[in-house]
């Protein structure tokens, strides 16, 4: 509950140097007015008394409670959940502006130690939870239709009962966790600090990055020869901190009895190990029909006997290189969201308007992209890396997707609205569709069609490919510190280990190529999040399917799926679209969509 929002989108390459007009800078106060604003002294006080007297009033009193004084409870704890969130959200959100400000970091600690004492006492709630008997609980929520609506939330909670260890041991960890969150910072810091020289221009990471998408090919090389050099220097830093997020993982898991290292973000995103299993079979089995294919077209656009790692993202020959400037890319989004359903328009709108968006490449800002919700009282917050090409106006999309789920869900509470990751995506990378398919009925071109057409291919083998690949490296890196510390070599190897694999044949690897590893933020803040994104990929493109096809109430389902938030399992959410993820062929439709992509473009070469 209590996690920083982190990025939600690969760091990939960005692109422009070209006046981008005014970019949005946050507006936090609608969270707290600053560190001294006496609002949040309030909130921090009440929240200190609140768990205390939650603890006094149902320690181990949970089982004697009728089905009333069981909802009252409840709404306490959500209560508590919902001030201590505004807090962390506040810290968090002004620390990924500037994560090398010394004053916002501390600041950030000092609330993190804050919350966690406070909320220490509470940890006893879902152990008791736990401990009730199935036939107990069943009664109580038969009893109250508002109580029931929690369900799911205990669903979930439960889920845990086996892997649960003494309310001792548990208090121990919630303590503990401090200690965890501050390698987070570490790697943030280290990422965001580091310093880079790209003929003779500093630049951050964003910066160089964004080159790996310049049209001149020496500066595309020269850039990730940099990335290479530069990770490289920090290498041992990077190789600890993953070694003792690894270790520290393996440990919880092992003393939980956790069967593998994978079990405990299939538990928390609500999904069968068997389901994340067949998309992971689906997508590394269509490796040669997607990637491989892709990027041999690719090969033969660039007129390169074999590609490097520098032109993965590389512009084709006949783009246009010229920039979207911000209140360009505003109207792009916004028409393609209002053509979809007005309602959507209306929802996206305040981001723009009221100081929801900080866009802006910044020294020290964190890179990436992402949407944080914040609390249900008031409202998400979208952080972009903005330089001005289609990719980046995507992810605008994509993030202001997110933004549009987390406000209809919000209507759910505190403890309903978040949804599990598997479905999170949903909405981003539909708004990205809607997004992309507005542009490609607008082109006036074979070239301009094709372009976009490579981007959008491009955009979705990043998203799927790329991101089980990562999830393959996960999986192989956990494995291997099970047996003992890891090298710096010994990581570079498992990395080098799928990225041939999932890029293909077209490809040579650079030296220093098997550092890059090193700038994923997911690995270190989120382990196993990123199959949650070939998830929401092949689901959405499932699911736009049934949208094109022109089915009855489309618009309002679709409506009602996202209001959901995590109230409903994937299943019962999908049933509407006549759509069923635990279907093996559900996700060759989805990956059909891309392989469809590339026939087209095939086509065009003849």
């Amino acid at each position: 509950m209590f996690q920083l929002p982190y990025p939600v989108r690969d760091a990939n390459a960005r692109a422009g140097t070209s006046p981008l007009g005014n970019l949005p800078e946050w507006n936090l106060d609608d969270l707290y007015t600053g560190e001294n604003a006496p609002e949040l002294k309030r909130d921090l006080d009440w929240l200190e008394e609140a768990c205390r007297s939650f603890a006094a009033d149902y320690e181990g009193k949970l089982a004697d409670l009728d089905a009333a004084g069981f909802l009252n409870c409840v709404l306490r704890n959500e209560k508590i959940n919902q001030i201590a969130g505004r807090i962390m959200s506040f810290a968090g959100l002004r620390y990924y502006q500037l994560t090398t400000d010394a004053g916002r970091a501390k600041f950030l600690s000092d609330m993190q130690e804050n919350v966690t004492n406070f909320t220490t006492p509470l940890v006893f709630f879902t152990l008791e939870l736990n401990r009730l008997e199935d036939d107990h609980l069943g009664k109580l929520l038969a009893q109250n239709a508002d109580l029931a609506r929690y369900k799911p939330v205990f669903d979930r909670i439960r889920a845990m009962k086996d892997y649960q260890l003494s309310d001792e041991l548990e208090k121990f960890l919630h303590d503990l966790g401090v200690v965890g969150d501050a390698w987070e910072r570490l790697f943030d810091e280290t990422i965001a600090g580091l310093e880079f020289e790209v003929d003779g221009e500093p630049l951050n990471i964003e910066g160089v990055l964004n080159l790996l998408t310049d049209p001149a090919r020496d500066i595309r090389e020269a850039a990730a020869r940099e990335l290479a050099d530069v990770f490289q220097s920090n290498i041992k830093t990077f190789a600890r901190v993953h070694n003792t997020q690894a270790k520290e993982k393996e440990v919880l898991d092992r003393w939980r009895g956790m069967p593998t290292p994978q079990t405990a973000r299939h538990l928390s995103n609500d999904v069968e190990p068997e389901v994340v299993e067949a998309l992971r079979n689906a997508v590394v089995n269509a490796y040669p029909k997607l990637s491989h294919r892709y990027y041999e077209l690719k090969r033969k656009w660039l007129g390169l006997d074999v590609m490097q790692v520098w032109d993965r993202n590389a512009p084709l020959p006949m783009e246009d290189p010229k920039i979207v400037n911000w209140d360009r890319a505003e109207r792009m989004v916004m028409d393609a969201y209002n053509a979809f359903d007005p309602r959507m328009g209306e929802i996206a709108a305040p981001f723009f308007k009221d100081g929801w968006i900080d866009a802006g490449v910044k020294p020290g800002k964190a890179p990436g992209a992402f949407a944080h919700p914040t609390v249900t009282n008031v409202h998400p917050y979208v952080m972009l890396n903005y330089l001005g090409k289609p990719r980046d106006v995507m992810t605008l999309a994509h993030e202001l997707g997110h933004g549009v789920h987390q406000v209809l869900a919000a209507g759910q509470g505190e403890m309903l609205s978040s949804t599990p990751l598997t479905l999170a995506e949903t909405a981003s990378v539909f708004g990205e569709m809607l997004t992309f398919r507005k542009m490609l009925d607008g082109a006036k071109t074979n070239a301009e069609r094709k372009v976009l057409l490579a981007g959008k291919v491009e955009d979705m083998i990043n998203t799927v490919v790329r991101q089980i690949a990562f999830y393959d490296f996960e999986c192989k890196l956990h494995d291997a510190r099970r047996g003992g510390e890891l090298t710096p070599d010994d990581i570079n190897a498992l990395w080098m280990s799928v990225q041939a694999e999932s890029l293909g044949p077209a490809f040579e690897f650079m030296d220093g190529y098997e550092t890059f590893w090193a700038y994923i933020p997911h690995f270190v803040h989120s382990p196993f999040y990123v199959y949650a994104y070939a998830f929401g990929d092949g689901l959405v493109n499932a699911l736009y399917a049934v949208y094109a096809e022109g089915g009855p109430g489309f618009e309002d389902k679709y409506f009602e799926m996202l209001k959901a938030g995590g109230s409903k399992h994937h299943k019962e959410l999908l049933a509407p679209f006549g759509l069923d993820a635990s279907d093996p062929a559900f996700w060759d439709k989805g990956l059909s969509m891309i392989s469809g992509f590339i026939d087209e473009l095939e086509a065009m070469e003849d």
